[in-house]
């Protein structure tokens, strides 16, 4: 068990130790130029850290949080690929195995045009912390590639998904680094990525890779786990003030994976979701998204929101542009991407009454929008404690692979429920404990930080 902090008359930590984590931070940013996600990403993390450091001084020891924020392995390489009509592309690939203290690395492939260092390299960052509250002893990691697979055919995507772990498969393995899915890389992605693994390897090693089809290897539930985490995650946050999920109105933002299956867990739970959205605008259904439609539209045809307004009749509207975060509700579960929500959206969120806002993206709300949410007394879970289902329910997928074993939806559900509850718990009470009570973002930084540090330090200068 980690040591309490010893004082509560300064529980943001000595100035001293304050200003050595500012001057890391500098630090870090001059040796990353160009890198702003990476940047805020770090600092978020370094700004909570001083009450920990300022009690537990052995954890400050050995440039131990310097060492935290190096990546252990950076791999950047080309991607070529053909199209229908015989064209070459070339698109850039990376995987960063930032660090494997706990396990081996863990992490999803985001495809999308936005994807470079910086974005992997907050991602990876993102995912020591998120996987070391999991508690299901994996590291971080992470990886993808700027290819959009959005308007290409099945054909091309699974080109580029066979170029893509031509190179990639060298530097994986069940023991060594564990790829997922991400925005852009879902089931059929991660097939066309397995066959060529296995194509290669001529291993079937099916603990490579998570998010596997449940006839091959996949668990249960792996494709539903981030969203139905996340709305856990903001169930509990509501039950510790005394509140119920069940009733409230919710935002959602996106119309990928994560959002869907937000939706139908907010179902699930008697709430009503309002909203989803993509990159052209956003749709509102005052009588709650209809689930059934919007998966037929993007997981079926990859339509757009659009469609799903054309199609949903009188309750539905769309609008192009804009942002969900102007709809007044109880509760928000941003799910698109990152800095998605930014201060002027979260002072439009707290005039509309929201009690809670739980992040199902990767950091999609601002630094600025969390003052905004803290100061009103907003619930506000950070992504890297609020959506840990989906590597909770990899790291399950890679227990069954283990064994050989196929567990029960039932079995999985119930051990993702624990998870989540355990992660919300450790959050809170470690927030408690060094001085900063109802703060998610510093319990989850610090609780993650103590676990990844603990074994560092037992590991020696690795």
């Amino acid at each position: 068990m980690s040591t309490a902090a010893t004082s509560t008359q300064d529980p943001r930590g000595t100035q001293q130790t304050r200003d050595a984590l500012a001057s890391l931070h500098d630090e870090l940013v001059r040796r990353n130029p160009a890198q702003p996600e990476f940047h805020q990403a770090a600092h978020e993390v370094l700004e909570s850290l001083a009450p920990v450091l300022a009690a537990r001084p052995e954890l400050a020891e050995a440039a131990l949080v310097e060492r935290l924020c190096e990546p252990e392995r950076q791999i950047v390489f080309r991607v070529p690929w053909q199209d229908d009509k015989g064209r070459t592309h070339v698109n850039r690939g990376y995987r960063v195995e930032f660090n494997s203290a706990l396990g081996p690395y863990k992490g999803g492939l985001r495809f999308h045009p936005s994807v470079n260092l910086s974005v992997v390299k907050f991602l990876g960052f993102e995912q020591i912390f998120k996987n070391a509250l999991t508690g299901l002893g994996i590291g971080g990691g992470k990886g993808g590639s700027d290819f959009d697979p959005h308007g290409k055919s099945d054909a091309e995507v699974m080109r580029f998904c066979q170029a893509f772990m031509t190179e990639l498969h060298r530097h994986i393995g069940d023991h060594t680094d564990v790829p997922a899915g991400d925005i852009g890389v879902g089931g059929r992605e991660i097939g066309y990525l397995f066959g060529q693994y296995r194509r290669i390897t001529n291993r079937w090693e099916t603990g490579v890779l998570t998010g596997k089809g449940t006839g091959w290897g996949g668990s249960a539930i792996r494709t539903e786990a981030t969203g139905y985490g996340n709305v856990l995650f903001l169930a509990e946050m509501l039950r510790k003030r005394g509140e119920d999920l069940a009733g409230r109105q919710a935002l959602v933002s996106g119309s990928g994976n994560v959002a869907i299956y937000t939706v139908e867990k907010l179902h699930q739970l008697g709430a009503v979701a309002l909203t989803v959205s993509d990159s052209r605008g956003y749709v509102v259904d005052e009588k709650g998204i209809d689930l059934d439609l919007l998966k037929q539209i993007k997981e079926v045809e990859r339509g757009r929101v659009s469609d799903y307004a054309e199609r949903r009749g009188a309750s539905a509207t769309y609008v192009p542009g804009g942002s969900v975060w102007e709809v007044p509700a109880d509760v928000a579960l941003p799910s698109a991407t990152q800095n998605e929500l930014n201060a002027a959206d979260a002072e439009t969120l707290v005039r509309g009454g929201v009690r809670a806002v739980s992040e199902g993206a990767n950091m999609p709300v601002t630094p600025e929008a969390v003052r905004v949410l803290k100061e009103a007394g907003v619930a506000y879970g950070p992504g890297k404690a609020a959506n840990a289902g989906g590597v909770a329910v990899s790291a399950l997928e890679m227990r069954q692979n283990s064994g050989r074993d196929t567990w029960s939806r039932e079995r999985v559900e119930n051990e993702l429920a624990t998870v989540m509850r355990d992660i919300h718990d450790v959050c809170w009470e470690t927030a408690e404990r060094y001085g900063t009570p109802g703060d998610y973002v510093s319990g989850a930084n610090i609780a993650g930080f103590e676990r990844v540090a603990e074994a560092m330090r037992a590991q020696g200068l690795i």
